[in-house]
Formats: C-alpha cells, structure tokens, sequence
C-alpha cells in the first residue's frame, strides 16, 4: 500500500479546497488559542469587579456601622453583618434572608483576633425552601467573602445601643463576592466568540478558495495550452504574465522548455532526414550496380562490380556505425573516467600507423612531454582519428599534431596546410552532416559525422573542441581536464 494513500482520503484533490482548510484549519487552531486567552482574561477581570464591587459595598457597611446606623437590607450583594453575644445577625441583605438569618446568622461570630480585612471562602448551608436551580443561587456552595471587624472600642455605647448589640460586642461585616457576574461575562463572551469564530472561519475559508482560485488562473491557461502542445505541433507558447510574479516565472520556464523541445525535435527531424539522405545514396549506387550486372551479366566487369559494391557497403557500415555512436553520446551524460590515457603516445602511434597512400601527405607529431587525462582510450583514439581524417581530406601537404601541458588542461591541436575554414561557418561544422565541400564526391568528403562524433567525446570528457584561427589552413584545437601523474599526487 501507498503511503500516501490515507492521506487522499481526507484531504482534498483540488487545491482550492486544499488551501481553504489549511487556511481554515491555521485559523482555528489560532482563534482556539486567542479564545482561551480571552476567556481567561475576561473571567480574571469580571472576578477582579466582583470583588472591588464587594470592596465597595463592605466599605460602605463598615462606614454605616461606625456612625451607628443599620444598613438597608436592599443591596445588590449578599452582606451579613454579626456580632459577639448576638444569636440573629446585626443586619443583613442582598438575598442573605432566603437562609433566614432572623433566626439566627448565617456567617460565623467574630473571633477574639479580629483582622481590618480578609478575603476567605464560607461555604454557605442549603436552604431546603430555596430553589436550588437558581443560578445567581449562592446557597448551598462555597463562595468567596470578605470581611471587616470592627471593635468594641470603636463604638460609643450610644452607637451599639442603635445596632442593638452590647457595649463590648466585636462586629464582623460580611460581604459575598457573587461569582455569577463574572460566569455571566464569560459566557456570554464565549458565545459571541464562538459566533465569531465560525463566521471568521467560514469567511476565512471562502477568502483562501477564491484567491487560491484567482491565482490559479493563469495556472490553468498555461495547463489549457501546453495540453494542445503536440509533437506534430510544438510551436504553441504559452502568454507570459506581465505581473512580474512566480506564475511569470513558470510561464518562461515552460515557454523555454517548449523550445528546448522544439528545436529538439527539429533537430531530430533534419537528422532523420539527413540519415535517410546520407544512406539512400549508397544504397542507390550499390543497388544500380547490381542491376546492371544482373541485367547483362555476360557483360559486366564482376571484379569491379565487387568492388564497387563492397566500397559502397563500406560507406553504409561506416556510416551505420557512426550514428550508432551518436545515438550512444545523445543518452549518456558527461563521466569522468577511472583510467588514465597517455596522449602523447596515442598520438605517437597513430602517427606511424596512419595511411597516407592516396597522396603524399606529411602527419608529424611535436610533443614535449606526457599528457595524460582520464577517459577511455577506445574514445579518445576514435575523437583523434576523426580530427586528422577532416585533415588528410583537406589537407595540401602537411598535418601537424602538437600536444601540450597547460597547468590544469592538456591542449592538442590538429592543423593542416589546406584552404581553411570561412569565419562565419567555425561552428557550423560541427553540426551534424554538415559538409563544406558538397561540391565534392561523396566518396571522399566523408559522412559529415567526424567531428560531430568528436565534440561530443571532448563534451563527454569534460573538455571543449573549437577551431582556432590561423592564418593558413584549419586548426582545431582539443581542451581537457590534466589528469596528475604519479610524481604529483
């Protein structure tokens, strides 16, 4: 099984949809964060007025009770206020009479150590006749308080008469810090986030599809005409934006691969066409030949019908073995060799065994020292032997050979005393079945492979092959990598 298939089965084909809940996905995973911090931060603060609230309103006793009064029992927070050698409480409100403090109090007496302030938790007893799903309800729970004293010695006797509590009587004001109002706030603050939430991810999610579908649409023009990109047919270009954007930039980089491909594909072409014409006029000598001989035997030379036959089968193999080369140098990439191959003598011995029967022709050879470079010495005798057969067929009277050592390169250079080569055909002649001299029998000017055949083993070697400018004659001119001899490693 793929690994990749769970993943196809929930996420999205298209990336419209893909970037919409990624997009919506990254957003609700921050707008979860963002609420928990929110709903934390407004309870903390709701808490925070709940309980100044309650600081207020203890305060306010405390003042009323120090002047003797008896606070009202209307109050928007529960309160009780108790005192020392008293069964039922001072005074009381804000929702404290559903327990009945008449009765008796609610909140415990004040101790002997009184204290000016305290913040403490008091759970509050159940009152069986309130209804307990109230829920501003504080009965029955343990809820927050505050407290104040107030002492003996701070009241006139007049002042505790008026309160109704004895002259040495302590007082504890008792004020409950409503934990409702900040639930409240909460959660009407998480409502209107969750609200919000939903409504920002489902915008968040429509924004992302339609601008992912907005940028897409260059994408899909470009998908559009490259599918009617055929191979009979490779000129179509796709529009390049002028946004200056990453879609200009895969718009030129497919409009530079559809070039590549179509001068490629051009370039198959005129060779195909070339092949087929280099081969059909072999064939057409050999095959006219042999039908003449087959038409008068009795009057044809067989000795040089054989000949002619076998010189013509000569150029077919050659050539046959030629772009089997090329086919091979097309498909592999450029090596660096293991092996090591001495130039000099490589060149040496073609030197002496070179034939020069046809006409008198000088091949010398002016070496100084070794040169050695990594390759193959099958390939590097082939690009050799290309080199000086271009020579000999051009040639007046001499070929030279040179091969030196220039630090890092080994340069060798061909050159022949023939007419040359025109300025504005130095790279032409390495096209493939190219031929300057079509003026020429074909049976000496070659298959318009040699050097072809020969920049691509220089290129496959990591070196160059160029012709060099002379003032008399051709000299091409071969560059690669020195391989270091023993002495210098």
């Amino acid at each position: 099984m793929n690994a990749t298939e769970p993943r196809r089965r929930w996420w999205p084909r298209s990336v419209r949809a893909g970037a919409a809940l990624a997009a919506a996905s990254t957003a609700a995973v921050i707008l979860v964060g963002i609420g928990w911090w929110v709903h934390h931060d407004v309870y903390r603060q709701s808490t925070q007025i709940a309980e100044d609230q309650a600081k207020g309103q203890l305060w306010s006793l405390c003042d009323k009770l120090e002047q003797g009064v008896i606070p009202d029992s209307t109050s928007t927070v529960p309160y009780e206020v108790v005192a020392t050698d008293r069964r039922t409480a001072v005074a009381y409100g804000g929702g404290m009479d559903d327990f009945a403090p008449g009765t008796h109090h609610v909140m415990p007496a004040p101790p002997k150590a009184l204290r000016a302030e305290l913040i403490t938790t008091v759970r509050l007893p159940a009152n069986p006749d309130y209804d307990p799903s109230d829920k501003f309800s504080v009965a029955g729970g343990s809820n927050q308080v505050i407290t104040a004293d107030i002492r003996a010695d701070g009241l006139s006797n007049d002042k505790a008469a008026a309160l109704g509590v004895a002259a040495h009587a302590n007082l504890r004001v008792y004020v409950v810090v409503l934990p409702h109002t900040a639930e409240a706030i909460t959660e009407t603050t998480d409502r209107l986030l969750l609200r919000a939430g939903l409504v920002g991810l489902v915008l968040i999610a429509a924004a992302a599809y339609f601008a992912v579908r907005i940028a897409l649409r260059p994408v899909e023009a470009i998908r559009v005409l490259t599918a009617s990109v055929t191979a009979s047919d490779p000129r179509e270009r796709v529009t390049v934006p002028a946004t200056g954007h990453e879609i200009t930039a895969l718009a030129t980089t497919i409009n530079s691969t559809l070039q590549r491909l179509d001068d490629a594909a051009a370039q198959q072409r005129r060779f195909v066409a070339d092949a087929a014409h280099e081969l059909r006029s072999p064939l057409t000598t050999l095959l006219a030949s042999l039908e003449v001989a087959l038409a008068y035997p009795e009057r044809t030379d067989w000795p040089a019908a054989a000949t002619t036959a076998a010189r013509q089968t000569r150029r077919l193999h050659a050539l046959a073995e030629d772009l089997l080369l090329l086919a091979r140098l097309d498909t592999r990439t450029p090596v660096a060799g293991s092996e090591t191959v001495d130039l000099t003598a490589l060149a040496l011995r073609l030197t002496e065994q070179y034939p020069l029967t046809e006409r008198p022709l000088t091949l010398t050879c002016d070496s100084t020292a070794p040169a050695h470079a990594h390759g193959n010495p099958d390939e590097y005798e082939r690009l050799l032997r290309n080199l000086i057969d271009n020579a000999a067929r051009h040639a007046a009277h001499r070929i030279q050979i040179t091969i030196r050592n220039q630090d890092a390169w080994v340069v060798l250079t061909v050159h022949d005393d023939g007419p040359g080569v025109p300025t504005e055909d130095a790279e032409r002649i390495f096209e493939r079945f190219v031929r300057l001299d079509d003026a020429r029998s074909r049976d000496h000017g070659g298959t318009g492979l040699g050097l072809a055949i020969a920049r691509d083993l220089a290129h496959r070697r990591r070196g160059t092959l160029t012709l060099t400018p002379r003032p008399l004659g051709a000299c091409f001119q071969l560059r690669l990598p020195r391989a270091p001899t023993t002495a210098e490693k």
